[in-house]
């Protein structure tokens, strides 16, 4: 959006964003909603805002995004501030721990290490690129767990799956679990090998509720969304993307039936089943030929 000529204003740096957190976490003239906040009160709203941001990317709502990614900057230097508060670290920790990793993990960009060595080179295969970055990410959890930051480190046996956050949403999460292990070699030679176990699943869910287990259905329900995670993996895209794609496509069209039937003077609840399958396959031609 672009201000009106008497409107414009300096643009703002980001010493002025440290600085304006700063000042709203003063103990004397601060916020005190901002001063009440905790490490731990921040996360949902990190969340939040990290969704907001791929909501705005997959509608191509690309001027939201400015505001969208700020939103997701602002918890960065949320986080950053209580750590310069508490003494454990500040924002340019942060700045150059990032920088430092992202050079690691380029040595075909950067050689040496340091910016001054960029020397890109096309020649590199991206799944030479892929492979390199995996084994730096093993590394530096074999670093981490020498030093005692892995769970393995304190309770369990080293895993190929340590440090994947349990935080994550299940979908992202089982997706980050699988692609752990099939690193691993353990993985379905093909996608037909995910198809029949994801047939599988859905034939043990049939069975549990023919025997009347809604308990192990529940169960096997959970085993068939890991399955079509799997799937997922195997194809190439992010599930919890599709998912959130497929929830759009669900409202959108579940929305024109209520419109279509409030069209006809008429609730949902006064409509059958038939006559809402009628306006659900509409609305799918409308987005089809839209």
């Amino acid at each position: 959006m672009t201000l009106p000529s008497d409107a414009v204003q300096e643009r703002h740096g980001l010493d002025d964003l440290l600085t304006l957190m700063a000042v709203l976490r003063d103990p004397q003239h601060g916020c005190p909603w901002d001063l009440k906040q905790r490490w731990e009160t921040i996360v949902p709203h990190t969340l939040e805002e990290a969704y907001e941001v791929a909501d705005a990317i997959e509608r191509r709502a690309f001027d939201e995004l400015p505001g969208e990614l700020g939103d997701l900057l602002f918890q960065v230097v949320y986080y950053s501030q209580f750590g310069r508060e508490e003494g454990r670290f500040d924002f340019d920790d942060v700045v150059h721990t990032l920088t430092a990793k992202m050079l690691q993990r380029h040595p075909h960009v950067f050689p040496d290490g340091t910016l001054d060595s960029r020397r890109g080179d096309g020649s590199v295969a991206e799944a030479e690129i892929k492979a390199r970055w995996e084994a730096l990410k093993t590394e530096e959890r074999e670093a981490r767990r020498a030093a005692g930051q892995e769970p393995s480190a304190r309770n369990d046996e080293p895993s190929a799956l340590d440090d994947i956050p349990a935080a994550l949403p299940a979908l992202s999460r089982a997706a980050k679990l699988s692609k752990r292990a099939a690193a691993q070699g353990f993985d379905w030679p093909d996608e037909d090998g995910v198809i029949d176990k994801i047939r599988e699943e859905l034939a043990e869910v049939e069975a549990a509720l023919a025997e009347g287990d809604r308990a192990h259905a529940q169960s096997e329900v959970g085993d068939l969304l890991f399955a079509a995670v799997n799937l997922a993996r195997r194809l190439g895209c992010d599930p919890e993307q599709q998912l959130r794609r497929t929830n759009r496509k669900f409202e959108q069209r579940f929305r024109y039936v209520e419109s279509a039937v409030n069209i006809e003077g008429r609730s949902l609840a006064e409509t059958s089943l038939e006559e809402m399958e009628r306006h659900w396959q509409a609305a799918k031609r409308v987005k089809r030929h839209g």
